[in-house]
């Protein structure tokens, strides 16, 4: 039965997701709001909110700190390996399509926020303010994704020119979207819940746990729209989807960081060390991938390395 509800609370994330990612898109073509912000932040944003939500959940309902970062490094490893497939599955359209060299930049960032990240549980320096004890790793989490998006804002001069085919006003598309957004909300707080039942069921620790039954779950908005997006040819958005999900899930992070009264987030544990190292790993090859886009036999090599780290960091957390 635990199974049944897992996998209905995923199949309607996914749903939700989908319908979340639509109604960005049409605000794309309703509003003046520049197409890098929609796709790189807006985009990426609401395709993460599943992991905002479950990683709150289980730092309020279920203190359960370890299942955050579970999810949030499980969820970035399993967002790389979507790259990997889609260059494997589709080589000629990866050749042939526009992936832009402003990705680098993202990537990098993302290396260097896994490094904190490691760092800050390994050296456990908080600042205290009374009022407030929040961990230093989160401090450079929140000012290198600030930096990200006014990167992205300087690079963004192109306006879209597409027809406009949204039969909806703009009231319509924010209503519809809010609405969604609270429905996802939900099943997203539930979602944590079964799996942190899932989890003492198969017996699996938190971070896991978290990696591979959150990480996943919360990834498929990803995934979908990602391959979606690559079936049109439209390569650039799928890597800036994914590449800018991963970046905005640190923040999830400093966030439960924030909130989280108990202790330090960033807990010691060598499941998560591992999952950073094959995240770290999976990254470079993807940033390998931007480079060597022309030659399909080294790219999908290259792809093949991706998903071949995602089964190692499930495999050596187990």
């Amino acid at each position: 039965m635990i199974y049944i509800q897992y996998l209905f609370l995923a199949s309607c994330v996914v749903i939700l997701s989908l319908f979340l990612s639509k109604y960005v898109d049409a605000l794309d073509k309703k509003t003046n709001l520049s197409g890098a912000f929609i796709g790189g932040i807006l985009l990426a944003a609401v395709t993460s909110l599943p992991e905002f939500i479950t990683s709150l959940t289980a730092i309020f309902s279920l203190n359960q700190p370890s299942l955050v970062q579970g999810n949030v490094f499980g969820s970035n490893v399993f967002n790389l390996t979507i790259l990997g497939a889609c260059i494997l599955l589709f080589p000629k359209k990866f050749k042939e399509g526009y992936v832009a060299k402003s990705h680098l930049l993202t990537s990098i960032l993302t290396i260097i926020l896994f490094i904190v990240c490691f760092i800050g549980m390994k050296i456990n320096i908080s600042l205290n303010l009374g009022f407030l004890n929040v961990s230093y790793a989160s401090i450079i989490i929140i000012i290198l994704y600030i930096i990200n998006i006014t990167k992205m804002n300087s690079d963004s001069s192109e306006s879209s020119d597409e027809d406009d085919n949204v039969n909806l006003t703009v009231k319509q598309i924010i209503i519809r979207f809010i609405f969604c957004s609270i429905l996802l909300v939900i099943f997203s707080m539930l979602l944590t819940k079964v799996t942190d039942k899932l989890n003492s069921t198969l017996g699996l620790g938190a971070t896991v746990g978290g990696a591979i039954f959150l990480g996943i779950a919360t990834s498929l908005p990803e995934l979908t729209s990602s391959f979606n997006l690559v079936r049109l040819g439209n390569f650039n958005a799928s890597f800036g989807n994914v590449i800018g999900s991963n970046l905005f899930n640190f923040t999830i992070l400093a966030i439960g960081d924030l909130f989280y009264s108990k202790g330090n987030i960033f807990s010691p544990d060598k499941q998560a060390d591992n999952l950073i190292i094959w995240g770290i790993l999976g990254t470079i090859l993807v940033i390998g991938t931007l480079y060597t886009k022309k030659n399909t036999k080294l790219s999908m090599l290259l792809g093949v390395g991706i998903i071949a780290c995602y089964i190692a960091s499930i495999l050596f957390s187990l």
